[in-house]
C-alpha cells in the first residue's frame, strides 16, 4: 500500500515517534519498547516460530524484488582450494580434488553466459556463499558478468561471504532447515561437487524430495566420478533393495564442466 493511500501510520513513523518522549522510568522500561525494536523480546525462545517465518520471508522478498526467477544451485566443499593454493602442507585428498575448483568456476561461468542471453533472471548461480566450491561458483558468475545468489549461515567458526558474492543477493541464515528450503525453492538445476557432511546432507535431501515426489524432477549433476563412486556404493543400495533401480536415474555423474553443461543445455 502506498503512503498516499495508507489509512494508518506506518511502522517507521511510529518508531521515530516512540523515541521522542520524555526520559522517565516508564519510557526506559523494556516493556515500553515497540516489539519490532525489542531485540530481547525477539530472541526469546517463545518467538522461534516468528523468527522461522521471518527467515523464510526475508530472502523470498529479496529475491522477488531482484527478479531472481530460477537458479542453478552449486553444492560443494568449503575446503576445496584452487590448484594455485595447494602447498606441501595440503592434505593429499584435498590436493587431488583441487581441479574441481576450476570445474565449478567454469561451469558457473557457462551457465551464467547462457542465462544472460535471456536477461539474467533465470538460472542464476546460487551457492552457500563461503569458500571452496562456493567461491568458485560465485567467481564463475562474476567472470561472465552476471550475479550470484549466496545463502550463508552463521557458524561457530567464521564463514564470511566470499569476495565474489553479489552484495545485494548475499543472504545470511540462522536456521539450516530454512536455508536448505531456499536452496530448492527456485532451483532449476542442482550441481553437487565433492564435499563433506554438508554437501552430502544437501544432496541427499534433494534426492529424497525428488524420489518421493515432494519436489518436481530437476537435473541433478554429481561432479567427480571417482569421488562419488568411491564414497557411495550406489549398486549396493540397489542390490539391497533400499532404493529401486530407477532411482539411479535421478542423477548423472560427470567429470567436467563441459559434460555437465551438455546435459542441461535444454533447460535454458
Amino acid at each position: 500500500m502506498s503512503k498516499k493511500t495508507r489509512r494508518f501510520p506506518d511502522i517507521e513513523s511510529n518508531i521515530k515517534l516512540a523515541k521522542v518522549v520524555p526520559d522517565t522510568a516508564q519510557t526506559r522500561s523494556p516493556t515500553y519498547r515497540l516489539p519490532v525494536e525489542d531485540i530481547d523480546f525477539l530472541t526469546r525462545d517463545e518467538l522461534r516460530p516468528v523468527r522461522l517465518q521471518l527467515e523464510l520471508l526475508k530472502p523470498e522478498m529479496i529475491l522477488e524484488e531482484e527478479n531472481i526467477h530460477t537458479t542453478c544451485v552449486l553444492f560443494g566443499g568449503a575446503r576445496i582450494r584452487q590448484p594455485s593454493e595447494i602447498t606441501a602442507e595440503t592434505s593429499p585428498g584435498i590436493a587431488k580434488l583441487a581441479p574441481f575448483y576450476e570445474e565449478a568456476r567454469k561451469f558457473a561461468e557457462m551457465v551464467t553466459v547462457e542465462s544472460l542471453k535471456t536477461g539474467g533472471e533465470d538460472m542464476v548461480v546460487c551457492t552457500g556463499g563461503g569458500p571452496g566450491v562456493m567461491e568458485a561458483g560465485c567467481r564463475g558468475a562474476q567472470d561472465a558478468g552476471g550475479r550470484s545468489v549466496t545463502l550463508n549461515i552463521v557458524l561457530p567458526h567464521e564463514q564470511a561471504p566470499n569476495e565474489f558474492a553479489t552484495p545485494e543477493l548475499c543472504i545470511n541464515f540462522h536456521y539450516f532447515a530454512i536455508r536448505k528450503m531456499h536452496f530448492l525453492m527456485r532451483a532449476k538445476v542442482l550441481a553437487a561437487f565433492p564435499g563433506g557432511f554438508g554437501t552430502l546432507d544437501e544432496l541427499f535431501e534433494t534426492l529424497t524430495l525428488v524420489q518421493t515426489h515432494r519436489m518436481h524432477t530437476l537435473p541433478i549433476l554429481l561432479f567427480g566420478k571417482e569421488f562419488w563412486n568411491s564414497i557411495i556404493n550406489w549398486d549396493a543400495l540397489k542390490a539391497a533393495g533400499t532404493i529401486s533401480p530407477d532411482d539411479l536415474d535421478l542423477f548423472h555423474i560427470v567429470d567436467t564442466a563441459e559434460e555437465g553443461f551438455e546435459l542441461i543445455k535444454d533447460v535454458f
